[in-house]
């Protein structure tokens, strides 16, 4: 069940006639803790309710008001929902529980797999860092995709162009990372060791971002992305020579770009 804005009275009843009710507060992170206060001080819930939210980086600490009472737990989907999908986008993916008793661990694991989604047990201690790891993984891969498309724009390519383009290439190294994990789908100029292709890229976007009212960004991320992708390279197999010359590339006149950004 998920309660509806202002809809804690009519929870409340209903709570009082489904005694073995599981509830899932599907509400924004910044008001769960709010929320569970007003449903805890709402009325004579039965003990045997349990409450769970759907947050990725909030612990059970968020529902204390009605662990007091009730067992509490925590169900987030390692998936991204944009809009409303359906059952189906849960098959093959992760989903992140935890539980203050072990019968709602069991019961929410089986849901996850009832759902065709794999459980995996993630407590309050490590749950900042695995929704840290989510971030990157979905909202950065969009951020990026942002950036690429954007890139396109410059040389006179439409945004629709630019996304039919680069999503298959985005969907073919996932599939790579998938299939071989991260060290062996990397490729590219800097897994190649090709520094003079590094570094026309870096001509290129510092040019870009010389007319940009936001510095240089895109030189920035490009250099930051680079050396992180130096070290999966270097874990690759890519020969110290190299890595050290793509290295000075990479890391050549950043203090000097970062005293010209605009204040």
């Amino acid at each position: 069940m998920t309660p509806a804005r202002n809809g804690v009275p009519a929870l409340v009843r209903a709570l009082r006639t489904r005694p073995r009710a599981t509830v899932f507060l599907t509400v924004p992170d910044a008001v769960v803790a709010a929320f569970a206060g007003q449903v805890a001080a709402g009325g004579d819930i039965p003990a045997s309710v349990a409450f769970v939210h759907c947050s990725g980086a909030l612990g059970l600490d968020a529902l204390g008001r009605l662990a007091a009472r009730h067992e509490v737990g925590s169900f987030h989907p390692l998936q991204s929902f944009p809009r409303p999908r359906p059952p189906e986008a849960f098959r093959g993916s992760l989903v992140a529980i935890d539980a203050s008793a072990p019968a709602l661990r069991r019961r929410l694991g089986r849901l996850a797999r009832d759902l065709g989604a794999k459980p995996r047990s993630v407590e309050d201690a490590d749950r900042v860092v695995y929704h840290a790891a989510a971030v990157f993984a979905s909202n950065y891969l969009v951020a990026l995709a942002g950036e690429a498309v954007e890139l396109l724009e410059t040389i006179g390519w439409s945004r629709p162009e630019a996304v039919r383009g680069l999503v298959p290439l985005m969907r073919g190294a996932l599939a790579e990372v998938a299939l071989r994990g991260p060290t062996a789908a990397l490729t590219g100029p800097i897994r190649r060791g090709d520094v003079d292709t590094v570094n026309r890229h870096l001509e290129a976007l510092a040019g870009l971002d010389a007319g940009s009212p936001n510095g240089p960004r895109k030189v920035d991320v490009y250099r930051m992305l680079g050396r992180i992708a130096l070290e999966i390279a270097a874990r690759a197999g890519l020969e110290p020579a190299a890595v050290e010359r793509v290295n000075r590339a990479l890391t050549r006149n950043v203090a000097a770009t970062r005293r010209r950004r605009p204040r």
